[in-house]
C-alpha cells in the first residue's frame, strides 16, 4: 500500500540525514522533493500547495531538537500535517431511536459498491445488529444474484423484486425491514462508468422518496484523481455523509486516501483492505500515515494476529517455548497462522523499520516460499516432524518427491530448523533484558534498530560466560548429542522410509 509514495518520501527524507543541520534554505530544498512525491502520487495540485505551505511553515518555525536528527523531526512535522489533512474522522454510524436506519450506497460501476454494502452489512452484525441488503442496482447484470449469494455467506436477508424500479423496491424494502424487525437497510443502488444525468435523477429519487439518514460514496482508490472529482459530483447532487475508499491495500500512489477529504469536505469512513468481506475497517489517518512514512501499523499488526491466532494454542506453544521445546509442528502451525493474518509483504509493511525491507521482497514469492515449506513438513512422518534429525538421504528423497521439491530443499529446510530451535532454546534461557536486545538489536550503544534480523546472536555477543560456565554448557550439548544419537539408533527400523502417502 502506497508503495510509490514510501519510497518517494523516504528519498527526500534521507537528503534532510545527509544535510545534518535544518537550515530555511536546505528545508526549502528538501520539501520541493516532498511536493514532488505529493504531486507524483496524484494528490490534487491545490491540497498539495496548502500542505506544503502548512508544513514549511512548522519546519522553518520548528525549534530544534538536539537529541533528535534533523529527517527524523521533518517526518514528524509531515506526519501531522498529513493527519491534520486526512482528518478529523468520524467513523460512528448514527443509528435512528426507532425504526430502521437507512444507509444509501452510491457510487460509479466497478468500484466495488456490491462487495462494500455486503462487508458493511457484516461489520453491523458483528456489532449486534440486524440488517437486511437491498438489490437496488437494476442496471448491471447479474448484481441482484452477486448481492445474494453475499448475503447467503453472511446469513443476512436480501431484498429484491424483479420488474420493478429502484425507487419502489427501496421503499418496499424499508417496509419489509419493519416487517421482519431488521433495524438497519442497506441500499445498494446502481452506479455508471461514468457521472450522467440519469444517473444522479435516480438516486435524487431515491433520496427523495427513501429519505435515507446517510449516504455513502463508494469510491475506488485506484482511480486517484477521477475518484476525487466523481466524489465531489456525488456530493453536490447528495450531500453525502462519508466516503468508503475501496481497494486501498492495492493503491500504491496514494492521491485519493490524501485528497478526497481536503476537495469535498466530506470525510472518509471506511476503507477496504481487500477482497473478503471481513477486509473493511474504520478509517484512522495516523495508522494510513504511519505505512506511508514507513512508520509501520503496529495496532494494525496486533489486529491481525488477535483475528488469527487461537488463544489456547498461542498458551501451549508458549508454555513449550518457555521451556526451549521447539518442533516441526510448532514451526508448521506458527506458519498457518502468519499466513491467516495476511501475505508477507503486508505483515513487514506493518512492522516499524521493517517497511523498506518488504521492497526487497519485489519479484519474489514469499507467500510461495511459505507454502513450500508446509508442504515438505505436511510430507513428513508425525516422528519426522518430533525430530528432524531422523531424516536421512532416503527419507528426503521420499518427503522431496511428496512435496514437489528436490531432496536439497528438504536439507536445507532442515539446516534452518536446527539454528531456529537452537536460538529458540538459547532464548528461552535467557534474561527478559537480554531476550529484548536480542530481538531488537539493542546494542551497547543503545541505539534501537528496528530493522535488525531475528536471527540468534552471534558468538562474543550478550552475556560472557566464565570457564565454569562454558564447561557446563559443553558438557549439556555432548550429552544432548548422545541422546539424538541413541533416539535415533533406537527408532531405526521402526519408522522407516514409507512408500505412499505422507503421514500426518
Amino acid at each position: 500500500m502506497f508503495d510509490d509514495l514510501q519510497k518517494r518520501l523516504s528519498t527526500a527524507f534521507g537528503r534532510f540525514r545527509a544535510r545534518g543541520l535544518l537550515t530555511e534554505a536546505n528545508i526549502a530544498e528538501g520539501l520541493k522533493e516532498v511536493r514532488t512525491a505529493l504531486l507524483e502520487a496524484d494528490v490534487n495540485y491545490n491540497v498539495v500547495q496548502e500542505f506544503m505551505a502548512r508544513v514549511n511553515e512548522k519546519a522553518v518555525g520548528a525549534q530544534l531538537i538536539k537529541a533528535v536528527r534533523p529527517d527524523q523531526q521533518v517526518v514528524k512535522i509531515v506526519h501531522d500535517a498529513m493527519v491534520e489533512m486526512m482528518g478529523p474522522v468520524d467513523t460512528s454510524i448514527r443509528f435512528e431511536k426507532s425504526g430502521p436506519t437507512i444507509l444509501m450506497l452510491c457510487g460509479l460501476q466497478g468500484s466495488g459498491k456490491t462487495t462494500t454494502t455486503g462487508k458493511l452489512a457484516r461489520m453491523l452484525a458483528a456489532q449486534g445488529r440486524k440488517p437486511l441488503l437491498v438489490a437496488a442496482d437494476l442496471q448491471r447484470p447479474a448484481a441482484v444474484e452477486q448481492l445474494k449469494v453475499i448475503g447467503q455467506q453472511l446469513q443476512v436477508p436480501v431484498f429484491s423484486k424483479a420488474d420493478s424500479d429502484p425507487v419502489k423496491v427501496c421503499q418496499e424494502a424499508v417496509i419489509e425491514a419493519n416487517r421482519q424487525g431488521r433495524d438497519t437497510v442497506l441500499l445498494d443502488t446502481a452506479g455508471r462508468l461514468h457521472v450522467d444525468d440519469d444517473l444522479m435523477a435516480e438516486l435524487k429519487q431515491i433520496e427523495k422518496k427513501v429519505k435515507p439518514h446517510q449516504v455513502y460514496f463508494v469510491c475506488d482508490a485506484l482511480t486517484g484523481q477521477d475518484a476525487v472529482a466523481s466524489a465531489g459530483a456525488f456530493n453536490e447532487a447528495l450531500e453525502l455523509d462519508g466516503v468508503i475508499l475501496t481497494k486501498l491495500d492495492g493503491d500504491a500512489r496514494g492521491g485519493a486516501a490524501l485528497s478526497v477529504k481536503q476537495v469535498t469536505g466530506v470525510p472518509i469512513k471506511f476503507v477496504g483492505m481487500g477482497e473478503k468481506l471481513d477486509k473493511l475497517q474504520p478509517f484512522e489517518p495516523g495508522r494510513i500515515v504511519g505505512q506511508i512514512l514507513g512508520m509501520g501499523d503496529i495496532v494494525g499488526l496486533v489486529e491481525a494476529a488477535q483475528g488469527a491466532v487461537d488463544e489456547e494454542e498461542a498458551r501451549r506453544q508458549q508454555e513449550k517455548l518457555a521451556k526451549g521445546k521447539f518442533d516441526l509442528n510448532d514451526f508448521r502451525q506458527q506458519l498457518a497462522q502468519m499466513k491467516k493474518m495476511g501475505s508477507v509483504k503486508d505483515l513487514m509493511g506493518m512492522i516499524p523499520g521493517m517497511s523498506q525491507m518488504s521492497g526487497t521482497l519485489e519479484g519474489m514469492d514469499a507467500d510461495g516460499e511459505v507454502k513450500r515449506i508446509q508442504g515438505m513438513i505436511d510430507s513428513m512422518t508425525k516422528a519426522e516432524r518430533r525430530d528432524p534429525h531422523l531424516i536421512d538421504i532416503s527419507r528426503r528423497r521420499r518427503i522431496a518427491a511428496g512435496a514437489g521439491v528436490d531432496p536439497s530443499d528438504v536439507s536445507g529446510l532442515v539446516k534452518q530448523f536446527d539454528a531456529m530451535a537452537a536460538f529458540v532454546k538459547q532464548m528461552s534461557q535467557m534474561s527478559m533484558l537480554d531476550k529484548i536486545r536480542a530481538m531488537t538489536g539493542l546494542g551497547k550503544a543503545g541505539a534501537f534498530n528496528p530493522g535488525a534480523r531475528l536471527v540468534a546472536p552471534k558468538q562474543g555477543t550478550g552475556k560472557r560466560l566464565s570457564p565454569k560456565e562454558k564447561e557446563k554448557l559443553r558438557k549439556e550439548r555432548e550429552k544432548e548429542e548422545r541422546k539424538k544419537r541413541r533416539e535415533m539408533k533406537e527408532n531405526k527400523g521402526k519408522d522407516g522410509p514409507q512408500p505412499g502417502p505422507p503421514g500426518k
